[in-house]
């Protein structure tokens, strides 16, 4: 699959690493930096996706997106595991849970620029999710970029957050896949945001509210995503 991803924040809470260990798969190991366990909020847009060398259909290949995730290691392979995947796109949530078997959720969202471009114009963001079978969340933030771009460097926490190229899953019996992603290196900048509600992250035991995020901004990236290679047997 192809895709282009737009307008990306990077809300990062630290949290109780135990707490989080205890979600995950028993096969799967928590990744920490510095002994400390992360939890991602990920507001974003998408557009062209696609099969690779087939045409963008628009009402379909285009959408909003948001993804509640942390970061994960198997064979000393890093990468992120998905607690959910909120979009608008009713075909694209059900075609990524049957080949990638994520946990994609329908909801409504809404994502507004000012109609007058400028450099770090505020983006209004706002997801509620629709779907009968999930628990209920919303997000409703505004964010915009602070400062110049730059490439996050090696070592630093920025880097691990975001340095990520494949995504791990499961499947109804218990088997752990792998997904290779790739995509050029993000160009980060240092972001703004003011969060009016976030519930995002209730249904996972983890109350968020009191706690100031780490905060980046990467305004596109294009990105090639495989089919899933099992790497864990049930």
């Amino acid at each position: 699959m192809r895709m282009v991803w737009h307008d990306l924040l990077f809300m990062h809470y630290e949290v109780d690493a135990a707490h989080l260990q205890k979600l995950l798969p028993p096969e799967v190991q928590l990744d920490t930096f510095g002994q400390k366990a992360y939890l991602g909020i990920v507001p974003f847009r998408m557009s062209n996706v696609a099969p690779r060398y087939f045409p963008e259909l628009p009402l379909v290949s285009r959408f909003p997106e948001l993804n509640v995730r942390t970061y994960v290691t198997i064979d000393n392979k890093p990468g992120v595991w998905f607690f959910s995947l909120d979009a608008t796109n009713r075909l694209a949530v059900r075609a990524a849970r049957t080949l990638f078997h994520l946990n994609y959720v329908d909801a409504a969202i809404t994502f507004k620029k000012n109609s007058r471009p400028c450099p770090g114009q505020w983006i209004n963001y706002h997801s509620v999710r629709v779907d009968r079978k999930a628990l209920p969340a919303e997000l409703h933030c505004e964010y915009r970029p602070v400062g110049d771009w730059y490439f996050a460097k090696p070592s630093t926490l920025t880097h691990w957050l975001t340095a990520r190229y494949c995504l791990y899953t499961s499947d109804k019996n218990g088997n752990i896949y792998r997904g290779e992603i790739n995509h050029s290196p993000w160009r980060l900048q240092d972001a703004q945001s003011i969060v009016r509600v976030n519930s995002m992250t209730d249904g996972l035991g983890l109350n968020l509210s009191q706690q100031q995020p780490i905060l980046h901004f990467a305004s596109s990236t294009k990105v090639v995503a495989w089919l899933l290679e099992k790497v864990k047997s049930k």
